[in-house]
């Protein structure tokens, strides 16, 4: 496995099977668009030259980053690959001073492992924008 924090050589043909059961997945150039505008991205490439995992991260690059997106190809789960790319992120934000998550309530101890504390959160989610934004 490669982890890459860059996406050169990257197209929208190495991200096919990401986004599972989203009812209304963005599409592979959606996908790849949502990483190129990221402010950090870490990525898990396989032998076979294609994307099994991935992390983004949005940031000010001062002092706050938002951890939106972390996914792992199902055939990929439980491997070490996920704990990689969040360690890598981590490391990627270590001169940030806070780094905020949202996650399901059954994720919380994986994202404990990491020091990550439990607190509040808000979100909104616009479903109707689900597939992404079509004209970046």
């Amino acid at each position: 496995m490669i982890y890459k924090n860059s996406l050169n050589g990257v197209s929208s043909d190495m991200l096919k099977g990401f986004f599972v059961d989203w009812p209304n997945p963005p599409d592979t150039q959606t996908h790849l668009n949502l990483l190129k505008n990221s402010s950090k991205v870490v990525i898990a490439i396989n032998h076979a030259n294609q994307v099994v995992g991935f992390i983004t991260a949005i940031s000010d690059g001062i002092l706050s980053a938002y951890i939106p997106f972390l996914e792992v190809l199902p055939e990929y789960k439980n491997q070490g690959i996920g704990k990689i790319l969040v360690g890598r992120m981590l490391k990627e934000l270590e001169d940030i001073y806070m780094i905020d998550l949202c996650c399901d309530e059954n994720l919380v101890p994986y994202y404990e492992k990491f020091g990550m504390l439990k607190v509040n959160g808000m979100v909104a989610k616009n479903y109707q924008m689900q597939l992404g934004k079509r004209d970046i």
